[in-house]
């Protein structure tokens, strides 16, 4: 449904719904795939920065991704669901989960977990191992101190467009998936409706709403990793 029209007919607090949702999502499954990284790459072998690749960079945030996905993806369940009511108030967080439990059961908060979890690894592993690789170039280029803010806003804003390259096909089959009514037989798993949508609709629907997802990600993830940095150097750590 276009912006206007739901507007006109939902009220402009219809581009709220779910938030708490989304913000039980956030703080669970954010925290961690941020969190994690680092504990990650050390995990993965990155203890030098002579043996530290983009490819273990971008294992080790889609592994901290995996993790954070299986956390938070009942409350991104949630927040679906919430979103695709009609009418211009959505019900409370507490019904939808009740509904949702009476109707489909536990299996119910983790419909779409597989395309979940992919999201998350390729989502994680893009943003934190561009983001790292980035800001290797742009101090390395400029001479700034990796703790400072123009270098990570820098890096941030880089990470977030290719976050959207690699991710937006995920968040098209998630949404399918999670939107699929319980008893119908659309899509088995994430691979048949990937296959379905390129073969059906073609390879371009993968990459509908672009521009509204960059939109999202370009500030978001500036922001996030800016407080993120700034955050470990209160605490006396280093910048990543």
């Amino acid at each position: 449904m276009p912006s206007p029209t739901i507007a006109a007919e939902e009220g402009v607090t219809a581009f709220w719904k779910g938030i708490n949702a989304a913000w039980l999502r956030e703080s669970s499954y954010t925290s961690l795939r941020l969190g994690l990284y680092e504990p990650c790459k050390i995990l993965i072998g990155c203890t030098t920065p002579e043996n530290t690749t983009f490819i273990k960079k971008f294992a080790a945030g889609s592994l901290a991704g995996a993790l954070g996905s299986l956390a938070g993806n009942p409350f991104d369940v949630l927040k679906t669901q919430m979103m695709a009511t009609e009418g211009k108030e959505a019900p409370s967080i507490i019904k939808t989960a009740k509904k949702l439990m009476n109707n489909q059961g536990i299996s119910g908060f983790y419909r779409g977990i597989d395309s979940n979890v992919m999201r998350a690894m390729v989502l994680n592993g893009t943003k934190m191992a561009c983001y790292d690789q980035i800001k290797g170039m742009v101090v390395e280029s400029t001479g700034l101190p990796k703790s400072h803010i123009a270098a990570q806003a820098m890096a941030a804003g880089g990470a977030g467009f290719f976050m959207t390259c690699t991710v937006a096909p995920f968040d098209m089959v998630r949404t399918r998936l999670m939107n699929q009514p319980p008893d119908a037989k659309i899509y088995k798993n994430a691979l048949d409706c990937f296959t379905k949508i390129i073969t059906q609709e073609g390879p371009g629907t993968l990459w509908r709403g672009f521009v509204p997802i960059w939109s999202r990600f370009a500030p978001t993830t500036t922001l996030q990793l800016i407080i993120f940095e700034q955050i470990r150097g209160a605490l006396g750590m280093k910048a990543l």
